[in-house]
This record gives C-alpha cells, sequence and structure tokens, in this order.
C-alpha cells in the first residue's frame, strides 16, 4: 500500500509510522511525505529514511487573496502523481475541503487528539485536559478517522482511551497522548491495508 503522509510539525507520529514500515509490521511504502511549513522536523525525519518530500505552503495562496479551495485543488494535484493508496493526516494543521477530499475518497484518515464527538479542532489535548480539570470528563483519548469535511466527525477506524492522573501536568498528559498515538496511527493503517 503507498502511503502519503502530510505533517506540519515534529512528525513524530511519522516516525513511528516509517519505524513500523521499516520492521515489517506495516505492508506498505511511504511514497512522499508532505508539509505546509517549511520548519516541520518530520520533513526531516522524512529525508534520514530516504522518503521523498514536498513542502507546499498556504501562505502565498493567503497573499494574493486566492480561494482556499484552489490551494486544496493545486495540492491535490500535487499528490495525484504518487497514486496513493492512503493519505495519513499526522498532525497535518489544514482543515481540507471537498475539493481535495472528492479526488482522494475514502483514502484520506486523520489522527486526532480526542474520542469521537469531542473536541474537535487543533486543541483536544489541552480542551480534554481542562475538562478533567473541571471534574466534566474522567479521561481523555485519541482516535484515527476517515476525513469527512465535517471536522473530526468521520468514521473511525481506531480509538483508545488516554487516562489523566490526579496531579498531572498538561505536559504530563500530552507526553502520555503521543506515545498512545504512535501506537494507533500504526494500528489504523493496518487495519485499512487489512480491509
Amino acid at each position: 500500500m503507498r502511503l502519503i503522509v502530510m505533517i506540519s510539525g515534529s512528525g513524530s507520529n511519522l516516525q513511528a509510522i516509517l519505524d513500523a514500515v521499516q520492521a515489517g509490521e506495516l505492508a506498505a511504502e511511504v511514497a512522499l511525505v508532505v508539509s505546509n511549513r517549511a520548519s516541520a522536523y518530520g520533513l526531516e525525519r522524512a529525508h534520514k529514511a530516504g522518503v521523498p518530500t514536498l513542502y507546499f505552503p498556504l501562505k502565498p495562496y493567503k497573499d494574493r487573496g486566492a480561494d482556499r479551495t484552489e490551494y486544496d485543488a493545486d495540492l491535490a494535484a500535487k499528490l495525484s502523481p504518487y497514486q496513493p493508496d492512503l493519505i495519513v493526516l499526522a498532525g497535518w494543521m489544514h482543515v481540507l475541503s471537498p475539493v481535495f477530499l472528492d479526488q482522494f475518497p475514502r483514502q484520506v484518515i486523520n489522527l486526532h487528539p480526542a474520542l469521537p464527538g469531542m473536541f474537535p479542532g487543533t486543541e483536544g489535548i489541552h480542551e480534554s485536559y481542562e475538562a478533567y480539570q473541571r471534574g466534566e470528563v474522567e479521561h481523555g483519548g485519541c482516535m484515527v478517522h476517515y476525513v469527512i469535511p465535517e471536522i473530526d466527525a468521520g468514521e473511525v477506524i481506531q480509538q483508545a482511551v488516554v487516562p489523566i492522573h490526579p496531579g498531572d501536568t498538561v505536559d504530563d498528559f500530552e507526553t502520555r497522548m503521543h506515545q498512545t498515538e504512535h501506537k494507533i496511527i500504526v494500528a489504523a493503517i493496518r487495519t485499512v491495508i487489512d480491509k
């Protein structure tokens, strides 16, 4: 299975995928790593693994007043030649519109640091932690889901509870979250491969 992994930051989940492929735990190859940020350390991880990369920023589109869908259409056109079987959003910090998603029907999955129906958007870790502090939730969690136009609302492939312990700082919880994410992103890809 040909994977494209899309990142915006350090790429620790990308590294989990690369390690699983290298170890033979995933019957897949990472064909391309895409980042919307030039400074994303995940690009360095890809280079070290010998994986091609694409830096594709949104800012030039914004600067010239282009519609967001133009960016998504151009991004889809850049990815299509790689013939991905699956596109994995592993810390990609842009919402993708139907202009992009329609080019890859049921081929885009996303890792989100909250459980289904809870804390959509980019602040799932902090919102979960704060809700725990207020006594509104007993734990956090994360999931991998198919991407649809509604944010973090697609069909769930894998999910896991991530405990929050009394006395945890948000950093403690975030560390535990990332450890769990590294496992479920690989498990979710394996689930899709086995379908």
